[in-house]
């Protein structure tokens, strides 16, 4: 592919339906949480759905803002028809757990009172977890060109290793602020019950991490130098 079209690609526009599209998306969760808890008063679903929308969304304008065409590229079906075969299985797997189950599982936990009240500080804890988790995720996404929603790897589209912002520390940041904000929902939200599909998001983010790490030694250009200077995969010091 020529530089000119990997240049036009890039800097395709977001339509406002796929601006639309996105929105509704990720309305779902907070629409999913408020529904299976039947309760609309329940304040820190209030404040989870805002640190959930404003990651969310406001972390795509950041990114489509520094990297424009990226959000169209996020949404092109092509992706996923060209992504590794195991992420096509481990990614929406991923995505349902983090999603639609965890806000499911905490909704009803809190409508029918499977768990008991969890206290003040502990709720502080899941929020501080959500809040930085989020922020480094979204500063992660905001960072790489590159940030698909599976793992893909376009050498000749252009794709280089990101080794700038978050990345200078650990070589997944994004997969390590997923962890740290989905163990902090159930504290949060005051759920023992959301703690089933976060760790098993947890242990898929762990799986993706390693398999993707391989693809990137085995196919990206300048990734085994990166790796030697960024040794560690999600925290430093520990993996």
């Amino acid at each position: 592919m020529s530089a000119k079209r990997v240049e036009e690609e890039a800097g395709q526009k977001v339509t406002p339906r796929q601006w639309l599209r996105l929105v509704v998306v990720y309305l779902l969760i907070p629409l999913t949480l408020f529904i299976c808890s039947g309760d609309i008063d329940w304040w820190p679903a209030w404040l989870y759905s805002m640190l959930f929308l404003g990651a969310g969304i406001g972390g795509r304008m950041w990114a489509e803002q520094r990297h424009p065409g990226l959000t169209c590229e996020r949404q092109n079906i092509e992706n996923f028809e060209n992504a590794k075969n195991w992420d096509k299985v481990l990614a929406p797997l991923m995505a349902l757990s983090v999603g639609p189950l965890m806000a499911i599982a905490a909704g009803l936990d809190h409508r029918f009172n499977w768990s008991s009240e969890f206290p003040l500080w502990l709720m502080v804890i899941g929020f501080t977890l959500i809040s930085f988790g989020y922020a480094l995720a979204t500063w992660a996404f905001a960072e790489n060109r590159f940030f698909y929603s599976v793992v893909l790897i376009k050498p000749d589209r252009g794709h280089v290793v990101c080794d700038s912002g978050p990345y200078r520390i650990a070589r997944h940041p994004g997969y390590c602020g997923s962890i740290l904000a989905v163990f902090g929902i159930p504290l949060a939200l005051g759920s023992v019950w959301a703690l089933i599909p976060a760790v098993f998001a947890a242990v898929i983010a762990l799986i993706r991490t390693t398999l993707e790490d391989q693809a990137l030694h085995e196919e990206l250009p300048g990734y085994r130098d990166y790796a030697r200077r960024v040794r560690y995969r999600l925290i430093p010091g520990i993996f």
